[in-house]
């Protein structure tokens, strides 16, 4: 599996010490923007995750029973170590992941953020009490961490991403094992370190990395588990769910999305334009709640394009380190052969293409803005994961709050709009996890409850609604009278 060239191997990172995966491989990472090799990653199977859950379940007690300040402080000085470690995050994000240098930057800050917020959550595992009909009974709700949560986490956000899966687990008192995406291990790994340095306990995270086909499988079928977190495509995500329902596990999904922006007739033209070429082109489309669907009222459809067209050709994409780059290459040969076919096939079915259509070099494909594609073809209605921006007129706002529905996915939505009535009606109304009014449908909030209807997964990360998914409810009564049976066994 490994080439020639010379680079640095990185190991697996099981129960706080670094080693070489059971099979004694590795497989080659390389640079998306280049093609260079960056590092060759251990590759982890079925041995490297079952040592990695049992180190995970051996631990899960003591952390669990670690008092809420003792997390809090744990995790507040892993958002410090991310900070102190941000030159190397950085260079890896921009080498690992084809992230410009702007996103990177953006990630790391945005790394440190969650830490920080999941150290507060450490402190508000809420329980209950109810009252009772009898008067001498008592009644209590007590929160308490699953246990051992297995997390997959993608390659778009690959740092930020891993932190909030892992971040939020361990402030619940839950250990974690994960398997990052075979495109991005090498951030990972680096993120473990720095987590075990900042003081994460020996066994509370580990990383095996791999593929799905070794190590995620194995991790997903693995008897210790207690719940898994994924972050990904839909099609992975129902096959976790599948392997999943066996055992009960708990489950977090967050799958994919084709995002619906609505434009309005009253709004300011080139703002929208703007507003809409961020949404749709941030990270080259590689974000699961890109605008990926663009709907615009009749009224300003023509003028709308126009701008829109425009704004995306006058987009400069290439260099990563370049501040004023937009964004990069995709991920993968693949990647970019989806790209290609949603695009052809909707010039085929009839798409007018307003701009971009072609490879700028490498793996760089121009920011594209498909005019009435077909409705029922795969770029409008699956998830691209490209540079690739579809655009439609509706009549009035009832027609496209219907259109933006017609979707299997149900992730995230925008609405442009001056009208605080119309655009609070489409907010109630669109399907959707997140709507965002006045922006695009990209939006992140460490607090926020992120994810989908639909294909686009089950449950929510992020804040409170992280603690409610990887926690369990425990009813306790006590009893402060006398024994509540009577003379005959009636109660």
């Amino acid at each position: 599996m490994s080439g020639a060239t010379e680079a640095p191997t990185w190991p697996l990172f099981v129960d706080g010490a670094e080693h070489g995966a059971a099979s004694g491989e590795t497989f080659d990472v390389f640079a998306p923007e280049s093609g260079a090799l960056v590092g060759r990653a251990a590759l982890g199977d079925a041995r490297d995750i079952s040592r990695a859950v049992t180190a995970a379940r051996r631990a899960f007690a003591p952390w669990a029973n670690l008092p809420p300040g003792g997390r809090e402080r744990v995790l507040l000085a892993c958002a410090d170590a991310v900070e102190r470690r941000g030159d190397r995050f950085l260079d890896l994000l921009i080498d690992e992941s084809g992230s410009t240098i702007t996103k990177a930057r953006g990630e790391i800050a945005y790394t440190a953020q969650l830490f920080r917020a999941a150290a507060g959550e450490a402190r508000r595992l809420y329980g209950d009490t109810f009252p009772n009909d009898v008067a001498t009974r008592m009644s209590m709700v007590l929160r308490e961490p699953l246990g051992v949560v297995g997390v997959i986490s993608p390659f778009n956000a690959p740092l930020a991403l891993l932190a909030k899966m892992v971040a939020f687990p361990l402030a619940a008192g839950n250990t974690v094992v994960a398997k990052p995406s075979e495109e991005t291990p090498l951030i990972a790994i680096e993120l473990a370190r720095t987590l075990f340095e900042a003081g994460v306990p020996r066994g509370v995270l580990s990383v095996v990395t791999g593929f799905g086909a070794g190590a995620g499988s194995a991790l997903t079928a693995s008897h210790g588990l207690d719940a898994i977190v994924f972050t990904g495509s839909t099609a992975t995500g129902v096959q976790i769910a599948i392997d999943a329902a066996p055992r009960m596990r708990r489950l977090q999904l967050e799958l994919g999305g084709k995002n619906a922006l609505l434009v309005l007739a009253d709004v300011d033209i080139e703002r929208a334009a703007q507003i809409a070429v961020a949404g749709a082109f941030a990270h080259g489309g590689q974000i699961c709640m890109a605008s990926s669907r663009i709907i615009v009222e009749d009224a300003v459809f023509a003028p709308f394009v126009a701008a829109f067209a425009r704004r995306a050709d006058a987009l400069v994409v290439g260099n990563l380190r370049d501040e004023a780059t937009a964004y990069g290459p995709l991920i993968h040969e693949g990647a970019l052969r989806k790209v290609q076919a949603h695009v052809a096939g909707a010039i085929a079915g009839g798409a007018r293409l307003a701009a971009g259509g072609r490879v700028v070099r490498g793996l760089i494909y121009a920011p594209t803005v498909l005019v009435e594609p077909p409705r029922d073809g795969d770029a409008w209605r699956e998830e691209t994961f490209g540079p690739v921006a579809s655009v439609v007129a509706a009549r009035n706002l009832d027609d496209a709050v219907s259109i933006a529905n017609d979707s299997a996915y149900g992730l995230s939505a925008g609405v442009l709009t001056n009208d605080v009535a119309r655009a609070l009606t489409a907010a109630r109304r669109i399907r959707a996890g997140s709507v965002h009014i006045g922006m695009h449908s990209f939006q992140s909030n460490t607090l926020a409850p992120i994810g989908g209807f639909g294909l686009s997964g089950i449950g929510r990360s992020g804040g409170k609604y992280s603690i409610d998914e990887l926690t369990e409810l425990k009813w306790v009564s006590l009893e402060l009278g006398t024994t509540p049976f009577a003379e005959g066994g009636a109660l």
